[in-house]
C-alpha cells in the first residue's frame, strides 16, 4: 500500500518549484544554525521564557501543518493544547510518573479527542471549519470548568511535579536544566512534523490544499487524509501543551479558552503559513514581546501585539519568514539570469 502511495504521488502530482530552501546544503546549514540557537537560547534568555518560546513554537508547527499545508484553519485548536496540559498535570501527580511518559500521555488523550472533532469538522471547509473547531473547543472549555473534582475549575491543577528519576531535585532547583531536559521533547515534535511534510504524506496534503476536487478525482480519499493531519496536528499541540503545563507547574483554563487558539493562529500567520520555521520565528517575537512589556508593567499588551500583527501583515504579505525566503529565492534567481547572459 506504501509503495502504490508513493508511486501514485510521484508519477500524478505536479512536482514542487526547486528553491533555494529545499537544496540540501541550504537546508543543512539552516538546520545546525536553528539548532545552535535552540541550545543556546537560556543563555541568552530567562530560561521559563525560552521554555515557553519552545513550546509555543510546536504549537504552531502544529497549526501550520493544518493551516499550510492542508488549508484547513482552526481556531479550536487550544483543546488539544489545554486537554493534553489537564491529562499531564494529572498523571505526574496522581501517578507520580516521569514527565516525558505524562506528557506522551497528554498527546495520546488529545489525539484520541480530535478523532471524533475531526471527523465531524472535516465534513465542512472555509470558514465553516473554523467555527466548527472554536464551537469543540468551548464545550471541552466547558467540561473543564465544570468538571472541578478533577480539573480544579478556576483554581486549575496546581502544584504539577517535574519528577524525572534522579535528575528530580536538579530539575526542579533550576529551570535552565529543565529546559534541556524537556528539549527533547519539542525537537521530536519538530521532527515529526518536518518528516510529515517531507513525505508522499505530506504531499498528498498540498494537493488537497491547493485542488481537493482533482486530488478525490485522482483517487484520494480526501476527508481521510484531513482527518489525519488534523489527529497528528493535535498530537503535537498535545505535546507542547504538556510540555508547557510541566514547566509552569499548573495547568488552568487560560489554556482551553478561545483566545489561546487566536494567539497561536497569530504566530503562524506572523512567521509565515506552509513553511514551519515562520511559526519559531513567530513564536519567539510574540513570546518576548509579550514577556518585555509584561515585566515593564505595560497593561495594554494586547494593543501592541494587535499593532504590530496589522503592520506585519500589510508589510509582510507572505509572513516574516516566508517573505524573506521568497525575497531571497528571488534576489538568487536575477543574480543567475544575470551570470547567464
Amino acid at each position: 500500500m506504501s509503495s502504490q502511495l508513493e508511486h501514485k504521488v510521484d508519477v500524478e502530482l505536479p512536482a514542487a518549484p526547486v528553491t533555494v530552501a529545499q537544496r540540501p546544503v541550504v537546508r543543512w546549514v539552516m538546520l545546525a544554525v536553528g539548532l545552535v540557537v535552540t541550545l543556546a537560547l537560556p543563555w541568552f534568555v530567562y530560561p521559563p521564557v525560552a521554555m515557553d518560546i519552545a513550546a509555543w513554537a510546536l504549537f504552531a508547527i502544529s497549526v501550520d501543518l493544518l493551516l499550510g499545508y492542508t488549508g484547513l484553519l482552526s481556531f479550536g485548536h487550544a483543546a488539544f493544547w489545554g486537554t493534553s496540559a489537564y491529562t499531564t498535570g494529572l498523571i505526574a501527580s496522581n501517578l507520580g510518573l516521569p514527565f516525558p511518559v505524562a506528557i506522551l500521555g497528554g498527546a495520546i488523550v488529545a489525539m484520541l479527542l480530535a478523532v471524533p472533532i475531526g471527523y465531524l469538522s472535516v465534513k465542512r471547509t472555509g470558514i465553516y471549519f473554523a467555527m466548527v473547531t472554536l464551537a469543540f473547543a468551548q464545550m471541552v472549555y466547558f467540561i473543564a470548568n465544570q468538571w472541578r473534582s478533577v480539573t480544579g475549575g478556576e483554581n486549575g491543577l496546581q502544584g504539577i511535579p517535574k519528577n524525572l528519576g534522579p535528575l528530580t531535585d536538579t530539575i526542579n532547583a533550576d529551570s535552565f536544566y529543565f529546559y534541556y531536559a524537556a528539549l527533547p521533547i519539542i525537537l521530536l515534535g519538530v521532527f515529526i512534523a518536518w518528516r510529515t511534510v517531507n513525505s508522499p504524506f505530506g504531499r498528498v496534503l498540498v494537493a488537497i490544499r491547493d485542488n481537493p476536487a482533482r486530488a478525490r478525482a485522482l483517487g484520494y480519499d480526501v476527508e481521510r487524509y484531513k482527518i489525519m493531519a488534523f489527529v497528528l496536528s493535535a498530537g503535537l499541540a498535545g505535546l507542547a501543551g504538556g510540555v508547557f503545563s510541566i514547566s509552569h507547574g499548573f495547568a488552568s483554563l487560560q489554556e482551553l479558552i478561545w483566545t489561546t487558539s487566536g494567539k497561536v493562529v497569530l504566530i503562524t500567520v506572523l512567521g509565515g503559513i506552509g513553511t514551519l520555521w515562520g511559526a519559531v520565528v513567530g513564536a519567539a517575537l510574540v513570546v518576548t514581546l509579550e514577556d518585555q512589556l509584561a515585566s515593564s508593567g505595560f497593561n495594554g499588551i494586547g494593543i501592541v501585539t494587535g499593532a504590530i500583527f496589522v503592520v506585519i501583515v500589510l508589510a509582510f504579505r507572505h509572513g516574516i519568514w516566508g517573505t524573506a525566503r521568497n525575497g531571497l529565492n528571488a534576489w538568487l534567481r536575477k543574480r543567475r539570469h544575470a551570470r547567464d547572459v
